[in-house]
């Protein structure tokens, strides 16, 4: 990871405001392996201060020691992957950890971190909003920070895909999901959350700065197989997937890449559907001095019949969703779209 670190130190053209340690099972990583990759960063990059340091952990590699260790190393917060209290969802996930660990796991960060957020899951097949309530209300025992509450997606050629084709798992039905999401987003404002975007709730002051990066379409850099980039205007690249491929290239010194390069209309659609999906909305100001008048034009009459049906509404120079209709914010920003 130095090496493409070095490689690429000069594409950042602004301070760093976050690291991440996430995909696959960053956790395996050594703490000192980690503070040494700070300490290169430190010394290659301007560092906004302060600067938020996130690791995604499992709850079967967690430790008091190793958490210590994970602190001394310069991580600042953690991202605990507990997905669910119950065991049937646990295995229908292939999770290798336990409700037992999990809860220890908890414990364990919450002693050692005050910044931190718990990963969960709703929409899992065969699951019941019963038992959907009882994994929210258990992980909110701990008081958390921040959730990240995510519906399950069954993707191509996994074991789960392999499994629901032959019957073998059966997924609720989209009503049933909304209202696990439903009961989700009303418990989290009971307890004054703030939703700041679709997935991620979070108490005041500790929003994740890495999260919100992404979705205000800032820029970034992916390092690793498979990691993507964003120059922040009109790039987005990508290192090759395969490892072996990805090592040789780094030695010499030519990291494998691909690139796509948006267009004004691919970049007026992603502000679109990020846009929706936070808190603030869609402002109409910036559209115009981005996208030009034409796409405000746009944007107000394809907007019209879902005002009517309050789906949206204005706040001040703002486009939001309603509480109503923001389970429906992927279709409804589908309709904004400039195809």
């Amino acid at each position: 990871m130095n090496e493409e670190l070095l490689l690429r130190k000069d594409e950042m053209k602004v301070p760093i405001e976050s690291v991440y340690f996430g995909g696959g099972s960053p956790s395996l990583i050594s703490p000192k392996k980690i503070e040494k990759l700070l300490n290169y960063i430190h010394d290659s990059f301007i560092i906004n201060s302060p600067l938020e340091v996130t690791l995604e952990v499992n709850p079967d590699d967690v430790s008091l020691q190793y958490l210590d260790a994970l602190k001394q190393a310069g991580v600042n917060r953690i991202s605990l992957g507990i997905q669910s209290f119950h065991q049937k969802d646990l295995t229908i996930m292939n999770r290798a950890h336990n409700n037992t660990q999990a809860i220890s796991a908890i414990k364990g960060v919450a002693q050692k971190f005050s910044n931190f957020t718990l990963d969960l899951i709703y929409g899992i097949p065969n699951s019941t909003l019963k038992e959907w309530k009882e994994n929210l209300n258990r992980a909110l025992e701990f008081d958390p920070p921040h959730l990240s509450v995510y519906a399950l997606t069954v993707e191509e050629k996994t074991a789960l895909d392999f499994q629901v084709k032959k019957g073998e798992v059966t997924l609720i039905s989209e009503e049933a999901i909304k209202e696990q999401y439903d009961f989700l987003t009303t418990k989290m404002r009971s307890l004054k959350y703030i939703n700041y975007e679709f997935s991620n709730f979070g108490k005041e002051g500790f929003f994740s700065v890495n999260n919100q990066n992404y979705w205000n379409g800032k820029s970034y850099i992916g390092i690793g197989p498979s990691a993507h980039s964003y120059d922040g205007f009109s790039t987005r690249s990508w290192n090759v997937s395969n490892n072996h491929k990805y090592v040789a290239a780094i030695k010499k010194e030519a990291p494998l890449v691909e690139a796509e390069h948006l267009t004004i209309k691919d970049r007026y659609n992603e502000y679109v559907m990020t846009g929706l999906r936070k808190v603030e909305g869609l402002s109409l100001d910036y559209v115009k001095k981005t996208f030009g008048s034409s796409y405000v034009t746009y944007l107000e009459s394809q907007s019209g019949r879902h005002l009517e049906a309050r789906n949206f509404y204005w706040d001040g120079d703002y486009l939001k969703i309603t509480p109503k209709a923001k389970f429906l914010s992927d279709g409804l920003a589908a309709d904004l779209f400039r195809i």
